[in-house]
């Protein structure tokens, strides 16, 4: 079987690689079933069904799963033929949690982070491999390039590290760009307070006001974000001095909330 450019696939070669992938995962006790993204030849799969759980794989690619299926005969009643950013997870797994893992598809790996985020519930934790560039930015610090919606949006429920890196003569074909595994743990208990995690605000909201924020990145918050605050005194704050790119997540929270607490504001004067 060949890998398709079509469906980005770099099938990795490498046992060891596959075999740290797979014990990646550490919250096994929280979880009886893992989901893997694009098979491929099973390389990871093998390692995963050695695991004390239930391993579910998803591919899009009907020759994958037809492969898959006669050198896996195992799994074969738990793999399914799907693109996996339309996949509803309650349909093919149930609503129990489950750990997300995969040598991902490069050309849709951000969306499935963000696929994972919106179903954030139901996956306490993530092992991925990444091109490395994308790596860096999903547990990107504030303050440096690579820090943006992807980071933000990430790490207000999960903790994110990087594992190891992997070099392209451990695929067929090889990639043309350095790869990287990450591991990333959902947040359920405040740090400060131990009580159960919670943003405090609208994720919906959220996710609008950081991409806002990021849509310019050059600029100061008080030009870029004057759209969702038009006419707020918050604007002459000197915390608006500020480019995106240096706000913590707690700041991307404060200010999802000023910018709720303001469009309730223009509502309520809209109804008198």
């Amino acid at each position: 079987m060949k890998a398709k450019k079509s469906y980005g696939q770099h099938f990795l070669t490498n046992e060891n690689f596959a075999q740290r992938i797979a014990d990646g995962l550490l919250l096994t006790d929280t979880y009886r079933k893992v989901l893997e993204v694009g098979p491929g030849q099973g390389m990871l799969t093998k390692y995963l069904l050695r695991k004390p759980f239930e391993t579910y794989a998803v591919d899009a690619d009907a020759d994958m799963i037809e492969y898959m299926k006669y050198n896996y005969p195992e799994i074969s009643e738990r793999l399914i033929k799907a693109n996996f950013l339309r996949t509803d997870f309650k349909e093919i797994i149930g609503a129990e949690p489950f750990g997300l893992i995969g040598n991902f598809p490069y050309n849709i790996s951000s969306q499935i982070v963000f696929k994972m985020i919106d179903n954030k519930d139901q996956i306490p934790e993530m092992v991925g491999m990444f091109q490395k560039e994308m790596a860096e930015r999903i547990i990107a610090a504030p303050g440096g390039k690579d820090y943006g919606v992807i980071a933000v949006l990430t790490q207000a429920y999960y903790r994110g590290e990087m594992l190891f890196h992997v070099k392209p003569g451990n695929f067929n074909p090889p990639p043309r760009v350095q790869s990287a595994v990450v591991r990333l743990t959902r947040i359920d208990t405040d740090p400060q307070t131990g009580e159960p995690y919670d943003l405090g605000c609208s994720y919906k909201m959220f996710r609008r006001v950081v991409k806002q924020a990021f849509s310019q990145r050059r600029k100061m918050l008080r030009n870029t974000m004057k759209g969702l605050l038009k006419g707020s005194p918050y604007l002459q704050d000197e915390f608006f001095n500020n480019r995106p790119e240096r706000l913590t997540v707690k700041q991307f929270v404060d200010l999802t909330k000023r910018t709720e607490a303001w469009q309730k504001h223009l509502a309520a004067a809209e109804e008198e």
